[in-house]
């Protein structure tokens, strides 16, 4: 399991102030009850603490304390954003943190193992996972109950139905 759980990516720098459009990877109103952030500047990680939050469209406009200028904050463009997975939002039944998903192993229904999972992509109707098959094929799963029978976090793996038409 990770430690660290994925908020966000800076996009751009919003203004000149220091404030920051950031594509939030949890639900964008979760950003109104968090006090910091981690930054992975990619050499080292750096908590910021949150002084402002607003939103535009599908954005998050953050701002840092001590961050006032753009010049400050132009450079971490691209830059993830995480939170102690001790912040981390609640989770209701059958919702999983995509962190702990990743690299699980995928089985079918009678044990025989299928692949792993590599990739999760957030369509907005439901998740699909990227599964890598034990031949090298990507297969793309819906995450829906008729698919995903089960998934044993503390295993790492995930039980599947393949419906016919996904291979």
């Amino acid at each position: 399991m990770e430690d660290l759980l994925k908020v966000g990516v800076i996009t751009t720098t919003h203004g000149v102030r220091g404030e920051v459009k950031v594509f939030p990877t949890t639900d964008a109103e979760r950003f109104m009850e968090l006090e910091y952030v981690i930054l992975d500047t990619g050499r080292e990680k750096r908590e910021l603490t949150i002084q402002n939050v607003k939103f535009f469209k599908n954005l998050v406009i953050l701002k840092f304390e001590g961050i006032d200028n753009i010049n400050d904050i132009e450079k971490y463009k691209g830059k993830e954003l995480w939170v102690p997975r001790e912040e981390a939002q609640e989770l209701d039944e059958d919702e999983y943190y995509i962190g702990d998903l990743i690299g699980m192993d995928v089985l079918l229904e009678d044990g025989t193992r299928f692949g792993s999972l590599k990739d999760v992509m957030e369509t907005g109707a439901n998740d699909v996972y990227v599964v890598e098959t034990e031949e090298g094929k990507e297969v793309l799963l819906p995450a829906i109950h008729d698919c995903i029978m089960d998934v044993d976090i503390e295993k790492n793996a995930m039980t599947i139905h393949l419906m016919k038409g996904l291979l």
